[in-house]
């Protein structure tokens, strides 16, 4: 994963370059979407799902290293109740709900979920590069 969104490119060209703050997150949260979000994120592709049991879930990572860095706990979705589609992207952001869109990406490979599958991100596999 190494697109940052549009948001997060403005905020911190302005917070390193134009002395404007930037606050982090306390808590950042991966979607699961069934296009590419974009960099503009138009929300188009999250699953949405009503009454299906999906929903953004939290994510940590371990110290950043050459550019790069990745979770260090394993990232787990509630069975879907529903059909949720074929998932072929993610996104980070940083509200459960809403909010602003981070980073997205694609998955290595696209996974269909449907009613009772789940879907877990192991821990260390999902990696955000900056280059």
């Amino acid at each position: 994963m190494a697109a940052a969104s549009d948001y997060l490119e403005v905020a911190l060209l302005d917070a390193v370059l134009r002395n404007t703050s930037y606050t982090s997150p306390t808590t950042v949260y991966v979607s699961l979407h069934t296009g590419s979000p974009g960099d503009a994120d138009d929300g188009a592709n999250e699953i949405t799902t009503s009454g299906s049991a999906y929903g953004r879930q939290s994510a940590t990572f371990a110290a950043a290293s050459a550019g790069s860095i990745s979770t260090n706990a394993a990232i787990n979705y509630s069975a879907a109740t529903s059909n949720w589609g074929t998932v072929s992207h993610i996104g980070i952001y940083d509200a459960s709900t809403g909010g602003n869109l981070l980073f997205h990406g694609a998955l290595t490979t696209s996974k269909t979920i449907e009613t009772g599958d789940t879907l877990s991100i192991a821990s260390g596999s999902l990696t955000v590069t900056l280059a």
